[in-house]
């Protein structure tokens, strides 16, 4: 994709946004930092119930497996029990959580490392439909990866959906990153690979970039 070139060199502008008017960047987690294939998980848990892959999904879809506790609305150990119950599970919690974290894929050092450039000419924020399962084990692979301990050593505010019991696309999880962060939509800008939360936080006067494959925001904020 082509940037945008402007005359003046203080201005960088791309996918129409002025980097020279952003104090802050939010990033979305999965592939947005994290490589992520939700379908490993279904397939993980169809061999688990040796059902059909298609049926499985359909099973998660209805149960809405991913949105309820990433809404917290479960500890991890009454979504460990709620899987189990409703899935039919045998296996062990830890294989349980294995086949839920199948998801996960690799973090490109690239991206932890850009991120960390950034630090010191934008406030940077996190923010996250996701499970504590998955953080502890993204924790993980970012530690393997790069030495970096936690999420939470790369910005300022990491805004989990569990935790703030609100999720993308809602406006409210938006209003409520700008409020607790105290900072401004128009001053904001926010990188996500879902196309709903591109709009949602738009709506809310939130500068955005939607995250294509194969572009990743190595390329995205290469001038900022």
């Amino acid at each position: 994709m082509d940037k945008l070139v402007r005359p003046s060199a203080k201005i960088r502008v791309f996918l129409g946004v002025d980097f020279s008017r952003i104090k802050n960047i939010i990033f979305d987690l999965g592939d947005v930092i994290i490589n992520i294939d939700p379908t490993k998980t279904y397939a993980a848990f169809a061999r688990l119930t040796d059902q059909p892959l298609d049926q499985t999904l359909e099973r998660f879809n209805e149960l809405q497996v991913f949105q309820r506790y990433e809404r917290g609305e479960f500890t991890d150990t009454e979504f460990i029990q709620f899987l189990r119950d409703e899935l039919v599970l045998t296996q062990s919690d830890e294989v349980v959580i294995e086949a839920w974290n199948q998801i996960l894929l690799d973090i490109p050092k690239e991206r932890i490392e850009i991120i960390q450039s950034l630090k010191g000419k934008y406030r940077l924020f996190l923010l996250s439909n996701t499970s504590n399962i998955h953080i502890l084990e993204t924790c993980n692979i970012l530690r393997e990866t790069t030495g970096v301990k936690r999420l939470h050593d790369l910005f300022e505010i990491t805004f989990l959906s569990y935790e703030m019991k609100l999720s993308k696309p809602d406006h409210a999880i938006y209003h409520e990153v700008l409020r607790q962060a105290e900072i401004e939509p128009h001053e904001t800008l926010f990188l996500d690979d879902n196309a709903d939360n591109i709009r949602a936080a738009g709506e809310v006067g939130i500068q955005t970039i939607h995250v294509i494959k194969p572009t990743s925001i190595v390329n995205y904020l290469a001038d900022a």
